[in-house]
């Protein structure tokens, strides 16, 4: 298995990429929401570099496994209806996070039953770093495409503290 080894500036490069890609596509979200743990620094970055509000949501799925998911994004449901909201994580792998968040949000901020993806592209839009051509799920915005299934590989990001194999 090949691992890419990401660095600060490598990130700082792809999150640049991913501003003018927003930039350019003339829609702007209203809130940005980081995913924890992966999320956070490259959302912090794009909140500073587009200057929209920040918020986190704590979701943890990892090889499969159900978790939990806790937020601190609170707004009353009419206010998420108006809001174009963009998720941000550091990488869509298997897609299993996000189709947790798309199935999550549907229920409890737009009070819909999926697959609603007219109201979902509109309004929520999601970037990663990197984006495998091989998930479950597509992202709007990304700042590198891998595709695990010609080439396995491992991205480390500099805020990991060892490479996980």
């Amino acid at each position: 298995m090949d691992i890419t080894v990401l660095t600060w500036s490598d990130v700082e490069n792809l999150v640049d990429s991913i501003a003018n890609d927003i930039k350019e596509s003339n829609w702007l979200p209203t809130y940005i929401v980081g995913v924890v743990r992966g999320g956070l620094c490259p959302a912090v970055m794009l909140s500073h570099k587009l200057g929209i509000k920040m918020y986190t949501l704590d979701v943890s799925l990892r090889d499969g496994e159900d978790g939990n998911c806790e937020s601190n994004l609170w707004m009353p449901v009419d206010a998420a209806d108006a809001a174009n909201i963009l998720i941000v994580d550091d990488i869509n792998d298997s897609g299993a996070t996000l189709s947790w968040i798309r199935e999550d949000w549907y229920l409890s901020i737009a009070g819909m039953q999926p697959p609603k993806d007219i109201w979902w592209h509109d309004r929520i839009k999601i970037a990663t770093l990197v984006h495998n051509l091989a998930s479950s799920e597509k992202v709007d915005y990304s700042g590198m495409t891998i595709d695990k299934t010609s080439k396995p590989s491992w991205i480390s990001f500099p805020w990991e503290s060892t490479i996980n194999t």
